[in-house]
């Protein structure tokens, strides 16, 4: 069985939330014998095809961007000839022009598209967009939400509700090897003393003007991981008078997961729907640490349960979100009993393992296969 994967962007364009889901979908389907491609663009003019940690990433040229939108002319041929050799075709939303590219080839492979986010940020160019979203979401054949709570609080997952399923994002654990103890001794060194730790890219919907403010009235200390476009704003917030908050930048993965052993909590205060799911938490909770997320009605409060696995606050909320670490700080007994409880949610719903058998199954389906336990050796 062979895959085609579309998305605006894969790696070593960029690698966030989407390009590590469809990274991990490749390489976990790989076991059961699907082969995968994945199409995307790039700056890049000299890219072409590259071989990728087992399957092949192919690139069509940029042209330009738009509202966040990468365009291409490119783009619908390499569509056409790639989706020509699949048997499936998976999508990844949102992308505009992918709509438009899949509408243009009328192919007749089965098609599937996870719906990893609602366009939350162009809500004027959304009135513009919503025709020709109905019209690609109505053509395709199965929908995945990632969550249970967001296809209960989208409003454009409600109306194709009865063609969509839920399998949730997972991370593979042989991704995340334990940080060696030199590594760990250097980041003790800097922070000898316990913390709370933010992972995540420094843009407008993560919430970290607003755990400046919580850090501010509690003083505990908090390191935050990552770059961005908000990173200049918010180190320079933090400079006045908010010296327990600490930015470290964008690390290496050995560098990260040090920091995900030693800290005490993760701390994500993502107050806005652009946050669907927030694979953070999930590398959180395998790590057995306890999580401070807030009410958004997406995954993070399907990774992160209230009072079990950590803190579900009400967004934009200063004081809850203060409140809720200096709950995690003074009660120790309690932090490492739902740091326990998240290490096992994250072994019984969040693993790549369990994902891309879902997955699998999905393929198989829309194939017209037998199901995976109707198989007979």
């Amino acid at each position: 069985m062979r895959v085609l994967h579309f998305f605006k962007t894969y790696w070593p364009d960029t690698f966030g939330g989407v390009e590590r889901t469809i990274h991990a979908i490749a390489k976990g389907t790989a076991i059961y014998g699907v082969e995968s491609d994945v199409l995307s663009l790039s700056k890049k003019p000299s890219e072409h095809s590259v071989e990728f940690d087992g399957h092949m990433a192919h690139k069509a040229r940029l042209d330009f961007e738009f509202a966040s939108t990468g365009f291409s002319r490119e783009v619908f041929g390499r569509f056409r000839e790639l989706s020509s050799r699949a048997d499936i075709v998976h999508y990844h939303f949102p992308w505009p022009v992918m709509d438009i590219v899949h509408l243009a080839a009328h192919t007749d492979k089965p098609t599937v598209v996870t719906y990893h986010s609602d366009i939350v940020k162009q809500k004027v160019l959304l009135q513009f967009y919503k025709p020709l979203m109905s019209r690609f979401l109505k053509s395709v054949d199965r929908i995945v939400a990632t969550s249970p709570n967001y296809l209960a609080s989208s409003d454009v997952l409600k109306r194709f509700e009865s063609k969509t399923t839920v399998i949730s994002l997972g991370l593979d654990e042989a991704d995340y090897p334990r940080a060696d103890e030199a590594t760990r001794a250097r980041w003790r060194n800097r922070f000898p003393d316990r913390f709370l730790l933010f992972v995540g890219v420094l843009r407008y919907y993560k919430g970290v003007h607003i755990l400046l403010e919580a850090a501010r009235r509690n003083g505990l200390s908090v390191v935050v991981v990552g770059s961005g476009p908000m990173e200049a704003e918010l180190k320079q917030s933090a400079e006045q008078g908010v010296h327990n908050v600490h930015f470290v930048g964008a690390l290496p993965d050995p560098d990260k997961i040090a920091l995900l052993e030693l800290c005490e909590a993760l701390v994500f205060p993502s107050p806005l729907r652009s946050e669907a799911f927030g694979l953070s938490l999930v590398e959180a909770a395998m790590f057995g640490k306890p999580m401070i997320s807030c009410e958004i009605g997406t995954g993070t409060s399907f990774v992160n349960l209230n009072n079990e696995t950590g803190f579900v606050v009400p967004p934009n909320d200063i004081d809850a979100l203060s409140d809720a670490m200096k709950r995690i700080w003074q009660d120790r007994e309690k932090t490492i009993a739902m740091g326990a409880a998240a290490r096992d949610r994250y072994l019984s719903h969040f693993t790549a393992e369990k994902m891309c058998l879902a997955y699998y199954g999905l393929y198989r389906e829309l194939a017209g296969e037998l199901p995976i336990q109707s198989e007979r050796v």
